[in-house]
């Protein structure tokens, strides 16, 4: 029996040197029709601004020292900071489309036996042409609840923290933390859900040497997460040749072929060539080649995607009201904040500092389009 209010919702980002993107996820944060418990903000030593800016909006701050990162790692910090009974997990690189998406994506665990929820991703203009597609391929447009295999992805998922509390994330692996704990839980019996309608746009503006290194760490985890998994020279060249012509056939459709033709080649390239060195390379990361996996650099600008439906977040209007803003004065824009300081005045992070606990709007209205 699975215990805890899946109402009480405790929201955890991950982030390094993510001051150009963790304002954008905070205000749709902020317009959600669901008001989250706490944000918590998971920083591996940022020397930008991402730690003031998350704290001018209300978050609650918690510190992985760099040289001690991990994904699994910075995931058991917030965990156990975290006081909801749901933890919602996304990237600093992320927003949701819609002020229904954090609504939608802990509906699932109405259903005890539901573990872990994830939703849908998209790209915007910064991503590559070819991941638009694997975006499309991994995150269909159909809900599933329960998932028959144990994908899922923590850019945009959610967990029972009482099920964490059982089960944490493993703190050795370079990736794929997410699909290692979803494997667990469905040993145990637990079901996973695909969320369709809980979407967020996942920026990815990464060099050619970044694509290798990402898919590179991913499959040296996959190898120990499956005990036989491979990946061979006959495999890169299949995979290569058909995932090209895929693409290539997609960007015809879409009258981009001349001008996606070359960046489909190289990522794809740098993709197999990165799965294939994970696969067949060193099964445990030194430290420089940990430095270089995760403080390789961060993502480029946020565009804004738009969708067909009357739920989606006016981003441009609320961050002009952002930059009608004082920064001091942004921490009062959360609703409820004066309230949860009041009820808790002694809570402080772990640095020390105030803040606030709820993040509920940059205005009292709900911002969306027609």
């Amino acid at each position: 029996m699975i215990s805890g209010d899946p109402t009480k919702v405790s929201i955890v980002v991950r982030a390094f040197n993510e001051a150009e993107h963790i304002e954008r996820l905070l205000i749709g944060i902020g317009a959600q029709t669901m008001t989250p418990h706490e944000v918590i903000l998971v920083d591996s030593g940022s020397t930008d601004d991402t730690v003031a800016i998350a704290s001018a909006y209300g978050a609650r701050i918690v510190h992985v020292d760099k040289a001690e990162f991990t994904f699994g790692r910075a995931l058991n910090r917030g965990c156990a900071s975290a006081t909801g009974e749901i933890c919602v997990f996304t990237s600093a690189h992320v927003y949701p489309v819609c002020s229904t998406w954090l609504e939608k994506l802990v509906e699932p665990f109405q259903d005890e036996r539901v573990a872990l929820s994830y939703g849908r991703q998209t790209g915007n203009d910064k991503n590559k042409f070819s991941e638009h597609q694997i975006f499309a391929q991994w995150f269909p447009a159909e809900s599933v609840c329960p998932q028959p295999t144990h994908f899922c992805n923590n850019a945009n998922a959610a967990i029972r923290r009482s099920l964490w509390e059982e089960l944490p994330y493993d703190e050795t692996l370079t990736g794929l933390e997410d699909l290692a704990w979803a494997k667990a839980a469905r040993a145990r019996g637990n079901w996973i859900a695909y969320v369709a309608e809980a979407v967020i746009v996942h920026v990815h503006d990464e060099t050619w040497k970044q694509v290798q290194d990402r898919y590179r760490r991913e499959a040296m985890a996959m190898r120990l997460i499956e005990e036989h998994a491979q990946f061979t020279r006959g495999d890169l060249a299949r995979l290569l040749t058909r995932n090209v012509l895929s693409d290539v056939r997609a960007a015809r459709r879409q009258d981009l072929l001349r001008k996606e033709l070359r960046s489909i080649f190289m990522f794809r390239y740098h993709q197999l060539t990165g799965t294939y060195r994970g696969y067949n390379g060193p099964s445990e990361a030194s430290a420089q080649l940990r430095a270089r996996f995760y403080y390789a650099g961060s993502n480029g600008q946020n565009g804004h995607r738009s969708a067909a439906s009357e739920d989606v977040i006016d981003y441009a209007a609320l961050e002009a009201e952002a930059r009608h803003a004082q920064l001091e004065d942004r921490r009062h824009w959360s609703l409820g904040l004066a309230r949860n300081q009041r009820d808790d005045p002694g809570r402080t992070d772990e640095d020390g500092s105030r803040s606030g606990s709820v993040l509920n709007g940059v205005t009292a209205e709900r911002a969306v389009v027609d």
